[in-house]
C-alpha cells in the first residue's frame, strides 16, 4: 500500500479533530466564563530511506531520507485570556479580573471555575447553578479569619448583629458669641446594653456676664414618665462650658477640665460626652452631635461584595459588617487543568496544586460585582480556523483520492 494513503487517513482525522474544536468554541461564544481550545498538530514517526553519511576524504556527506508517515494530534490548549465584562447588576454576580478561579465545592471535591453566576439558595448557602457551594470564609462579628480552612459561604436570610451600648458622644463646632444668647439643644440617641435607644436631650444654657465669651452649664436629660429625668453622673459637680479670651474651649476653668461630661442610662451604661472641641468664635453657629458610638440590635438587609472578595452586610441598624470573604485559587500551570462540564475545570498531575488565597493577593485578580465574564472566544479567528480545518481536509480527501487512482492504474497494469 502507498503511504500517501495513511497520511491522508490520518490528515483527515486529525482536521477532524480541529472541526470538532472549533465548533463546540463556536457553539460556546456565549456561555460565561468559557475559555476557548485551540489544536497543535506534530508529524509522526518518520521512515528512514536513507541514513546520513559523513563527509570523507574522497566525498562529501549524504543527509539523510526519509518520508513522513502522516500526522497527530499534538495538544488541544485552553486559552485563558480575559473575557468581556456584561453587567448585570445582580449583587450576587461576579467577574474575576486576572488571574484565578472561584472555588466550588460539589460534594467532597473541590472544582474550579471562572463563570460567576451564583446566588443563594434557601438556606443561604451562595451556589452556582448547579447547586455546587462557592468558598471561602464565614466572619464572626464582624471579622473575618482568612487563616483558616475554607468552607461554604453562608449568609441566611434574617441574621441578627447584637446591640453594642454607647460609650461616647462627640459635640463639635462652634457657638455665636451672644450677651442675648438663649439656651441651645442638642439631641442624639445613646443604646444600653441590651440595644435599647434613649433619647437625651443635652441642654446648654448661657450664664449671663458683662463680656464676652459666656460660659454655660450643661445638663443631660431624658424623657421619661413624669416629664424629662436629668442622666448626670451624681458623683461629679455640675458640668459647666468656659471659654478663653481667644474663644476656645478652656481646659483649665471648665467643669470637667478636660470637657468630658459623664452620663448613666438607666441601666447603669456610662456615657462620655466629650465637648472639648466646641469653640466660641465670631461666625456662624455649627454645633452639632458629630460622632455617637453604640447601635440597636439589627437583622441583615442587604450585602455588597467588595473587590477583595468582602461580603460585607449592611444591617436594619445602620451599621455594615463583614460577614464572609470569598477564596480564589490559582495553579502554576492553569493550562493543565482538566475540563469537567459546566464551565468547571479539575486538577491533574500536571496542573499542580489549588493555591488558596484572597482576591487580589499572589497574582490572583480583584473581583468584580453585578458583572460576568463573557467567552473568550474570538468569532473572526474561529471562522478563519473553521476554513482552515475545512480546506485541510479537504487536501487529505484529494490524497486518499489520487492515492486510490494510483493503486487503480497499478491494478490495471495486468489485464
Amino acid at each position: 500500500m502507498l503511504r500517501s494513503l495513511f497520511s491522508g487517513i490520518s490528515g483527515l482525522r486529525q482536521h477532524q479533530t480541529m472541526m470538532d474544536v472549533v465548533g463546540n468554541n463556536i457553539a460556546n461564544v456565549n456561555t460565561t466564563g468559557f475559555k476557548s481550545s485551540s489544536v497543535v498538530f506534530e508529524d509522526t514517526l518518520s521512515q528512514m530511506l536513507r541514513s546520513a553519511g559523513a563527509p570523507s576524504a574522497n566525498s562529501g556527506g549524504v543527509n539523510p531520507a526519509q518520508v513522513g508517515l502522516g500526522v497527530q494530534l499534538g495538544s488541544i490548549s485552553n486559552n485563558f485570556g480575559q473575557g468581556s465584562a456584561q453587567t448585570t447588576n445582580k449583587a450576587t454576580d461576579l467577574m474575576i479580573q486576572g488571574d484565578g478561579f472561584f472555588v466550588l465545592r460539589n460534594g467532597q471535591e473541590d472544582i474550579y471555575t471562572r463563570a460567576g453566576a451564583f446566588t443563594f439558595d434557601s438556606n443561604g448557602l451562595l451556589v452556582n447553578p448547579e447547586g455546587m457551594v462557592v468558598q471561602g470564609w464565614t466572619g464572626s462579628n464582624g471579622t473575618v479569619d482568612t487563616n483558616g480552612a475554607i468552607g461554604d459561604i453562608s449568609l441566611p436570610a434574617g441574621q441578627l448583629i447584637p446591640p453594642t451600648a454607647t460609650t461616647t458622644i462627640t459635640t463639635s463646632g462652634n457657638i455665636v458669641p451672644d450677651l442675648q444668647a438663649s439656651a441651645l439643644t442638642l439631641g442624639v440617641t445613646a443604646y444600653d446594653t441590651i440595644g435599647t435607644g434613649h433619647a437625651l436631650s443635652v441642654l446648654l444654657t448661657p450664664v449671663p456676664g458683662p463680656t464676652l465669651p459666656l460660659s454655660y452649664t450643661v445638663d443631660v436629660t431624658e424623657v421619661q414618665t413624669g416629664g424629662p429625668v436629668s442622666l448626670l453622673n451624681a458623683g461629679n459637680p455640675a458640668p459647666a462650658l468656659l471659654f478663653t479670651g481667644a474663644g476656645v474651649f478652656d481646659n483649665v476653668n471648665s467643669s470637667p477640665a478636660n470637657g468630658q461630661v459623664l452620663v448613666d442610662l438607666p441601666d447603669g451604661t456610662q456615657v462620655t460626652i466629650d465637648m472639648s472641641t466646641i469653640s466660641q468664635f465670631g461666625g456662624p453657629k455649627s454645633l452639632a452631635v458629630t460622632k455617637a458610638n453604640g447601635s440597636s440590635g439589627g437583622t441583615l438587609q442587604q450585602f455588597r461584595i467588595a473587590p477583595d472578595g468582602t461580603v460585607v452586610g449592611i444591617f436594619s441598624n445602620g451599621q455594615k459588617q463583614d460577614v464572609a470573604r470569598i477564596a480564589m485559587a490559582n495553579f502554576n500551570n492553569p493550562a493543565g487543568l482538566e475540563k469537567l462540564g459546566n464551565t468547571s475545570y479539575g486538577t491533574s498531575p500536571n496542573s499542580g496544586l489549588a493555591q488558596i488565597g484572597v482576591p487580589g493577593s499572589g497574582g490572583r485578580g480583584d473581583l468584580l460585582g453585578g458583572a460576568l465574564e463573557m467567552s473568550n472566544v474570538d468569532l473572526a479567528q474561529e471562522f478563519t480556523s473553521l476554513i482552515v480545518a475545512q480546506r485541510g481536509f479537504q487536501a487529505n480527501s484529494r490524497v486518499i483520492t489520487s492515492s486510490d487512482e494510483m493503486l487503480q492504474d497499478l491494478v490495471n497494469i495486468k489485464r
